[in-house]
């Protein structure tokens, strides 16, 4: 079997809570990697979701940590169709736990996730998101246990 362990790192975009409101994202600096996957892990909805009580989560970029973008189907790989940086929306019933998994190519930096509510949110919905590092300038990458 291949290594995968040494040629990967993990960040966290989106730390693991029950949220009812948009979190605050923080940077995730992909220096020293040139590859990145961001996984979404969403438990079932604290609400049941609609067109206008839903989530939506924008994937930003940056050069600079200071100038971000949202990105677009060009930076992205497992999702089009992409408005405003939106590459899932939660806008009916979330009846089960699920994960999801989108490729990043967009060649910027940083990223940040945001998950921006709309509506009114009663209840929390479980969620996290990371970032698996790729491709490393330099391996074996540092053990993260």
């Amino acid at each position: 079997m291949r290594d995968l362990h040494s040629n990967v790192a993990l960040a966290t975009l989106i730390g693991a809570a029950s949220l009812a409101a948009d979190n605050t994202p923080g940077a995730v600096d992909l220096l020293g990697y040139s590859s990145a996957e961001i996984a979404l892990a969403i438990g079932i909805g604290g609400i049941t979701f609609t067109s206008s009580n839903k989530i939506e989560f924008v994937l930003t970029h940056s050069d600079d940590d200071s100038t971000y973008t949202a990105v677009t189907d060009d930076d992205m790989i497992g999702v089009t169709g992409i408005s405003s940086g939106i590459i899932k929306s939660l806008t009916s019933a979330h009846a089960a736990a699920a994960s999801y998994r989108y490729g990043y190519k967009g060649g910027k930096r940083y990223l940040k996730l945001l998950a921006d509510f709309s509506g009114t949110h009663g209840a929390g919905t479980p969620i996290a998101a990371m970032v698996i590092k790729g491709n490393p300038e330099v391996a074996p990458v540092a053990d993260q246990a």
